[in-house]
């Protein structure tokens, strides 16, 4: 490849972008010029000629000394942590800190800064350094600084230097939410079915937690997207998953009868179904929802809702007019009429005053989530949980959706997210999704982010972050190219995490980081340090000195460790050697088959010998599948890690994968409903009389019991 010019490596270096990147091979990879090109376009500058390279550096440097102070400063607690500020040369410089319950500290110690002066247009600029003082309290500050008639300001975050762990071990239950329906919901799982499986597991087999897939919120019109990991918004959720009776209103809806039948309607629907359809379920529950939305609310509940709405602001208003209008327009906002594409236009504003109630019914349908997510976390917690339930959080958001249309001034446009190849998508991936702006988040004191963070960890017990690595840096692929043809673009993980950090600390919950695939190793060790659990799934536990399978003393302690996926089959599946076929038939494999399926049956025998080896399993050749599912969840018991899950498709012995990375609709991806060993579809209530999942229950609480 030919040699990067000084100039464009230069630039990049000063954004965050790299330049190379190491495979998960180990290998050393260049990235092209064409790429560097669109990563910086997408960053705000151009960087296609010399000339167009020089002006971005220069103009670099002019917005760094046109900055009286740093736009967000993140330090921990217990340390203290060095800002500069930039004035006139030779005047003084006086900041002072607004703390986040009103008292004012002025006592920041200036640091001695010999940096010369900077011409800024014919003006000197000087530059001083302070010191904020490392007893700061946890929380959202903000440093001042006058200047003569002006001010500025910057925020400042203060984050726990590390997180408590919850005490001893515990284990949950893994499900995908929306495959689990049972009598009573609408066609798919919802959220009082997720309160009574919190309470199955939790109260009858000792679960500290129910783990469930994210329940953000997707485009309210036909086709819904299926994917929890491709919402519309991350901030708000998805009212499919309300439950009609356990609103208070429903009580005083007239001919409730109409709406019993429509769910019984729904119900039969879904039970002719080979696949789940959440278009059909939106549909009728959503006319069941405008009929309690109609009924007049009691003065305590209309409190209630005015109080919700002062508490969520602008972003409820902005997610809500964004409904409205994809439900006029379409779901993609790109295609909207111009005057609409953007949220401050006076043209949505209009909309919003001409379509009010079109719009309320979007807020209230959040509210009405608010209350229900509420009452699973106070359910499951009633139950003897002790975290309740883990929420996780998608890595990002559909381009054409409610946050990148609410969001569009801070996510970075002609290009989206993904992964480089590794060895499980040998053709890396494209999620579709537009990731965040490091310098936009930077520059508005990572607002959107903090929000985001809140709204997630309000309700839980416990947040899984999926590829927490992307906090880090995250694989960026420029518009019309492929996974192979990204780079990295980096993050300011100490003030991201951080964030994570507070945001947890304030809710009291456990932190769980997807950090599988490429992940520098010291990452790993710096998620640890401030308290973050990492993720270890069994099939990926290799010992890097010998080969075969991490022996369970070596895994780690601080991490949620499970057998499986939601992206593999679930496990009696993958020890068929599903996850190969389905592959080949989707032409996801970079090699022949039958080469894949010889490795697949090569690492199958070391698990079942390692089996074998400690006491686990009598005849590594001839144990059938249910010993070896069993075998393989003790298995997790012999390591030292705190979190154990169980999935919920393992648990009765589900065999199809619910995703198969690097396909949309090649596959029914997130549409398979939950089912037994032999494809018969299960009800919630079935799971409750399931033999097998309580004994693989069961197996789990033993696997935590603290030894006698």
């Amino acid at each position: 490849m030919t040699k990067l010019p000084e100039s464009l490596v230069e630039l990049a270096r000063r954004y965050g972008v790299a330049t190379e990147y190491e495979d998960w091979t180990g290998a050393r990879n260049p990235v092209s010029e064409s790429t560097l090109v669109a990563v910086l376009d997408a960053l705000g500058v151009s960087a296609a000629t010399e000339r167009d390279r020089a002006a971005a550096l220069t103009e670099h440097d002019r917005r760094y000394w046109a900055r009286p102070l740093p736009p967000a400063i993140v330090c921990r607690a217990g340390v203290p942590a060095q800002f500069w500020v930039h004035v006139t040369h030779g005047d003084p410089a006086h900041p002072w800190l607004r703390l986040e319950d009103g008292s004012v500290r002025t006592d920041l110690r200036q640091l001695e800064n010999n940096t010369p002066p900077y011409d800024l247009d014919g003006h000197l600029v000087g530059e001083a350094s302070f010191e904020l003082p490392a007893d700061l309290p946890l929380g959202y500050h903000e440093l001042h600084l006058s200047l003569g008639a002006d001010e500025a300001s910057a925020t400042v975050i203060v984050s726990p230097a590390t997180l408590t762990p919850p005490a001893g071990r515990t284990w949950g239950l893994a499900t995908q939410l929306y495959s689990v329906r049972s009598q009573r919901s609408w066609g798919i799982g919802d959220l009082t079915d997720l309160a009574d499986l919190a309470v199955w597991s939790g109260a009858r087999h000792g679960a500290g937690f129910v783990l469930v897939n994210p329940l953000h919120a997707a485009a309210p019109v036909a086709p819904m997207e299926p994917s929890p990991y491709l919402p519309t918004s991350r901030r708000f959720g998805n009212p499919l998953y309300l439950r009609v009776e356990a609103i208070p209103e429903f009580a005083y809806v007239r001919h409730r009868g109409r709406i019993r039948r429509a769910r019984k309607d729904t119900q039969a629907h879904a039970k002719r179904a080979e696949l789940i359809d959440r278009d059909a379920a939106w549909r009728t529950k959503r006319a069941a929802l405008e009929a309690v939305y109609a009924v007049p609310r009691s003065a305590g509940r209309q409190l209630a809702y005015d109080a919700y709405r002062a508490r969520e602001g602008a972003s409820l208003d902005d997610f809500a007019t964004w409904c409205a209008l994809a439900e006029k327009y379409g779901a993609d906002w790109h295609q909207w009429p111009g005057e609409l594409r953007h949220p401050r236009s006076p043209a949505v504003a209009r909309f919003a005053a001409d379509h009010a109630e079109a719009v309320d019914f979007h807020r209230w349908l959040q509210w009405q989530l608010d209350d229900q997510l509420v009452a699973a976390q106070a359910t499951a917690k009633q139950a003897g949980m002790g975290l309740g339930i883990m929420h996780d959080l998608a890595v990002g958001v559909d381009p054409d959706g409610a946050d990148a249309w609410a969001l569009q001034d801070v996510l970075a446009l002609g290009v989206t997210a993904g992964a480089p190849p590794d060895e499980f998508n040998q053709l890396g991936q494209d999620w579709s999704q537009p990731p965040w702006r490091p310098d936009q988040l930077v520059n508005c004191g990572y607002a959107p982010f903090r929000a985001l963070l809140n709204a997630v960890f309000r309700h839980a017990g416990g947040v899984r972050i999926d590829h927490i690595i992307g906090l880090f840096r995250l694989w960026w692929i420029p518009n019309g190219s492929p996974p192979t043809e990204g780079t990295y673009v980096r993050y300011d993980h100490e003030a991201m995490i951080g964030i994570v950090a507070l945001e947890a600390h304030r809710a009291g919950a456990v932190v769980v980081g997807e950090d599988l695939g490429t992940v520098e190793p010291w990452v790993r060790d710096y998620l640890a340090e401030r308290g973050v659990f990492g993720t270890s799934i069994l099939w990926f536990e290799a010992d890097p000195d010998r080969g075969g399978p991490l022996p369970a003393e070596r895994w780690r302690e601080f991490c949620l460790s499970t057998v499986t996926t939601h992206d593999l089959p679930p496990t009696a599946g993958y020890l068929g050697g599903e996850h190969v076929r389905l592959r080949d038939r989707l032409g996801l494999l970079t090699r022949p088959a039958e080469e894949e399926l010889a490795a697949d049956r090569s690492q199958q025998a070391a698990w079942r010998a390692e089996l074998h080896r400690v006491g686990l399993l009598d005849d590594p050749d001839t144990a059938d599948t249910d010993a070896v599912v069993t075998a393989l969840h003790r298995y997790l018991g012999r390591t030292p890690s705190r979190l154990l899950a169980l999935s919920l498709a393992d648990a009765v012995g589900d065999v199809r994968t619910q995703n198969q990375p690097g396909t949309t609709d090649e596959y029914p991806n997130w549409r398979v409903p939950l089912a037994g060993p032999h494809g018969r579809r299960l009800l919630l209530e079935d799971v409750f009389t399931n033999p097998r999942a309580a004994a693989l229950a069961e197996v789990m609480r033993a696997a935590t019991r603290p030894p006698v």
